[in-house]
């Protein structure tokens, strides 16, 4: 970064205070489930459309979150319902391309959610945005392990039932 650049940026965030990093745009989609749902056809969900479907919140800490943070979002058996999923398996895919895959029993079982929202606020793609598979870590302790880690995909683009 030139000297230039730096020296412009460190003086807009004196005038103006820290530049905020921007959320999901209102009205992009930012989820699309697909595979066995209803009529066979891909969904597609507005961070809007998917909170509109109601939230709940989980307050946990994680190994990526030592501090518990309170994390709001659909819950995932709420948002199966509502695609009529009809499936074992939630592939969950993210923006990085990582790949999880999380049988949907989990869902109904552990109350887990596909979180929108980080202590109220909107998370951006730079804080694992804009959507998280969360479980209730500091509820269930027998789920801090490994295998769910694994299942807690941030930066949440897709799932596809199985």
């Amino acid at each position: 970064m030139s000297s230039v650049l730096k020296t412009l940026l460190v003086g807009m965030t004196l005038m103006f205070g820290a530049i905020p990093v921007q959320a999901a745009d209102s009205g992009k989609v930012v989820l699309t489930v697909s595979g066995k749902v209803t009529n066979g056809e891909a969904v597609d969900f507005t961070l809007e459309e998917l909170e509109a479907l109601g939230t709940t919140s989980i307050t946990t800490s994680s190994t990526w979150e030592p501090v518990a943070v309170t994390y709001e979002g659909v819950s995932l058996a709420a948002l199966m319902q509502a695609v009529g999923a009809d499936g074992e398996t939630a592939a969950i895919m993210a923006l990085n391309k990582y790949r999880t895959e999380i049988p949907v029993s989990d869902f109904v079982d552990h109350g887990v959610i596909l979180a929108s929202r980080r202590n109220g606020e909107p998370m951006p793609i730079s804080k694992k945005g804009p959507l998280f598979v969360i479980y209730p870590f500091d509820d269930k302790p027998e789920l801090n392990n490994e295998i769910y880690h694994a299942r807690s995909a941030w930066q949440v683009r897709s799932i596809i039932i199985e």
